[in-house]
C-alpha cells in the first residue's frame, strides 16, 4: 500500500510506503481490543515490579521494628548494686563496699540503687567475690554453714596436708589411732570424714588451720579427734 502525505510546510507530498500485512495487523488487533506488542510488553515489565516493590517495603518495615525492639531492650536495663570488692561472710556492708551497674535484671532478684540505704550496716550471708549482683537472699544473717553442716578446725603440721590445699578443695580428714594403740575395736581403727575446705590460714607456729565443712555429726567427731593425729587428704569432686 502506498500513502500520500502532504507536507503543510513545504507544500509537498510524501510517499510513504506501508506493507499490507503489516497495516492490517494492527487494524485487526486494534478492531480486536487487543494493544500492540510493544504496549503488552511494557504492561507485564511493570506487573514484574510491583511484587519487589513489596518486598522491598516489607523488608524496610522489618528493620525499623527490629531497632524499635533492640532500643527498648537497652533502654530496659535498670540501675542495680553489685559488689565493688570481695567480702566474706558476716562481713557489714559499708558505703565503699558498693557500686552501681546497670544490667537488664527481668525476672532476677536484685537491689535497686536507689535501696543502698537498706544494706548499709547489715551483714553479708555469703563469701562473695567483687562484681556479684547483691539480691535479698545474699544480705542478712549467715547462711554458711547451711542447715545439716557444720564446720570444724583443725591444725596439721608440714607433710599432714597436700600442698596447694585451698577454699573449696574436696578432702577426706583422715583420724589415725595413736601410735600405741593395739586396734581390738572400732574405734580403734583410723577414721576419715568427707568435708570442703572453706579456709587455709598459717599460724606462726608451724602449723596451718584447716577450717572444713561437713556433716553435723562428722563434725562433731572430728572435733573429738585427739590432736596431731589428723591428715587431710585431697580427694576428686565425688568424694571417692
Amino acid at each position: 500500500m502506498v500513502l500520500f502525505v502532504r507536507d503543510e510546510r513545504r507544500g509537498d507530498a510524501v510517499v510513504t510506503a506501508s506493507s499490507p500485512r503489516a497495516a492490517g495487523t494492527e487494524h485487526d488487533l486494534r478492531r480486536a481490543g487487543a494493544r500492540p506488542a510493544a504496549r503488552l510488553t511494557g504492561g507485564v515489565r511493570r506487573r514484574r515490579r510491583v511484587p519487589y516493590l513489596l518486598l522491598g517495603l516489607v523488608l524496610v518495615v522489618g528493620c525499623a521494628a527490629a531497632g524499635l525492639v533492640a532500643g527498648v531492650r537497652v533502654g530496659s536495663r535498670t540501675p542495680v548494686l553489685v559488689l565493688a570488692r570481695p567480702v566474706t561472710v558476716g562481713h557489714v556492708l559499708v558505703a565503699a563496699d558498693l557500686r552501681e551497674a546497670r544490667i537488664s535484671s527481668g525476672g532476677v532478684d536484685t537491689i535497686a540503687s536507689g535501696a543502698r540505704a537498706t544494706v548499709l550496716g547489715r551483714p553479708v550471708a555469703y563469701s562473695l567475690p567483687a562484681g556479684t549482683v547483691l539480691s535479698r537472699a545474699t544480705v542478712g544473717a549467715a547462711q554458711v554453714p547451711p542447715t545439716g553442716q557444720a564446720i570444724a578446725a583443725v591444725a596439721v603440721k608440714a607433710g599432714q596436708f597436700p600442698t596447694g590445699l585451698a577454699s573449696g578443695s574436696r578432702v577426706s580428714v583422715v583420724a589415725a589411732p595413736a601410735a600405741s594403740a593395739v586396734a581390738t575395736t572400732p574405734d580403734d581403727e583410723a577414721r576419715s570424714w568427707l568435708a570442703t575446705v572453706v579456709a587455709v590460714v598459717a599460724s606462726d607456729s608451724d602449723q596451718t588451720v584447716v577450717s572444713l565443712q561437713l556433716a553435723e555429726g562428722d563434725a562433731r567427731a572430728l572435733a573429738a579427734a585427739p590432736a596431731g593425729q589428723i591428715s587431710v587428704v585431697t580427694v576428686n569432686g565425688s568424694g571417692r
